[in-house]
Formats: C-alpha cells, sequence, structure tokens
C-alpha cells in the first residue's frame, strides 16, 4: 500500500511536468497538440524514472542501464497507451481541451504503468 500511495504521488508529479510542458509548448511554439504532447511525454517520463527509482521503488538489483531500459519499456508502452486515447478521444470528442484528455488518458495508462513498474523493472 506504501509503494501504491509513493507511486499515486510520483504519478501525479509526472502528471503536472506532462501538463505543464504541454501547456507551455501549445502557448509558446507553433507544435500543436500531438506534437506537443510526445515532447511532454518524454520529459515527464524521465523525470518520473528519477522519482520512482529514488522515492517509490529503490533502485532495482539490475545495472542502471538495464533498468532504464526496462522503465523506458514500460514508460514507452504506457506512453503509447496514453497518446492512443488522448488522441482518440480528441479526434472523436472535439470539444474536449487537451487538458481534459491528457487527464482521461493519464487515469487509464495508471494501472497499466503500475504494474510494470512495480513487476517488471523494479521486483526485487
Amino acid at each position: 500500500m506504501k509503494k501504491l500511495l509513493r507511486f499515486g504521488i510520483v504519478g501525479t508529479a509526472g502528471f503536472l511536468i506532462d501538463a505543464a510542458v504541454l501547456m507551455l509548448l501549445l502557448a509558446t511554439t507553433p507544435l500543436g497538440p500531438f506534437l506537443a504532447r510526445l515532447v511532454a511525454i518524454a520529459v515527464a517520463l524521465g523525470c518520473t524514472w528519477f522519482l520512482n527509482r529514488s522515492f517509490t521503488f529503490g533502485a532495482s538489483r539490475h545495472s542502471i542501464a538495464v533498468e532504464g531500459f526496462r522503465y523506458g519499456s514500460v514508460g514507452i508502452t504506457s506512453a503509447v497507451v496514453n497518446y492512443l486515447l488522448y488522441s482518440a478521444l480528441l479526434i472523436s470528442a472535439p470539444m474536449l481541451t487537451p487538458f481534459a484528455a491528457l487527464v482521461l488518458a493519464s487515469i487509464a495508462a495508471m494501472a497499466f504503468s503500475f504494474f510494470g513498474y512495480s513487476r517488471f523493472v523494479f521486483r526485487r
């Protein structure tokens, strides 16, 4: 239960980083909501790896390169799920704002990522 709570805290931080980068890019660059989201996901993924490694799960028994590869594999898969849901929501419900689509897609991808990180990346 403690790990799940910590994961939720890190996930919230990752969500805030994702949302902040997305909104910043939309406000200051010509990138649209789809390309801006890809950049935001990459930034958030790097931040959450550091936070999950130091705060939620601790370092794995693997080398940092293997751990990073495993984290990236789960994170990218989760991000693909998140991005596809985000895109589908924006396309199928054009009245949704990018932020609302981000919230819904992020919630849906959270369970997948917790399972993957706790069982595949940081398993001891």
